[in-house]
């Protein structure tokens, strides 16, 4: 079931007319360090896609805006809450390239700074329109404006992130489903 608004619709749809139907949909997930929110946006997506047997369909990734821990695993907190959940994050931490804006359809940042960031990082007003908020595609959380960052709160923190994740991916998932396959909707 679709929650996402008319306005983030509007915006997401000619993102995904423009992806030829022979080509998989390609996601970039950001956060600050690449740590805690957007590796286990990644894992999340990938597991809502397994789930629905679309993996093909689709690339999936994240990124940090920052350059604090490339190379790192996800903070162990993290992957430590994620893994109660059935997830394992084997992401390594790396920093947004300039070349992910054409790599990549829809880029989505977990709060206002990252989005910020990225729409300066953006090499192109059209690079720019592919910048989202995790929030657009909040459903049940749509009471929060933002994906907040667990890093300096205790076990509660991650888990609210978690499950942010889990339901602004599947919304995601089926937001843009919809659009690319309007018959199947």
């Amino acid at each position: 079931m679709i929650i996402t608004t008319p306005a983030v619709i509007r915006r997401l749809k000619p993102i995904i007319e423009n992806i030829s139907d022979d080509a998989p949909v390609r996601v970039l997930f950001v956060c600050l360090g690449n740590i805690c929110r957007s590796p286990a946006a990644e894992a999340i997506m990938l597991e809502t896609l397994s789930e629905h047997n679309a993996a093909e369909g689709w690339k999936v990734d994240s990124a940090g805006t920052g350059n604090y821990h490339i190379g790192q695993l996800a903070d162990p907190r993290m992957r430590a809450h994620a893994r109660r959940r059935g997830l394992e994050l084997t992401h390594r931490c790396r920093q947004i390239r300039e070349h992910d804006f054409e790599d990549f359809d829809i880029i989505i940042g977990m709060d206002d700074n990252n989005v910020r960031n990225l729409r300066s990082l953006a090499p192109t007003v059209d690079d720019e329109e592919r910048v989202m908020a995790m929030a657009d595609f909040f459903g049940s959380h749509s009471r929060y404006d933002h994906v907040p960052d667990p890093y300096y709160e205790g076990a509660e923190g991650f888990e609210l992130v978690l499950d942010q994740l889990a339901d602004a991916t599947l919304n995601l998932y089926d937001t843009v489903t919809s659009l690319r396959h309007p018959e199947e909707a």
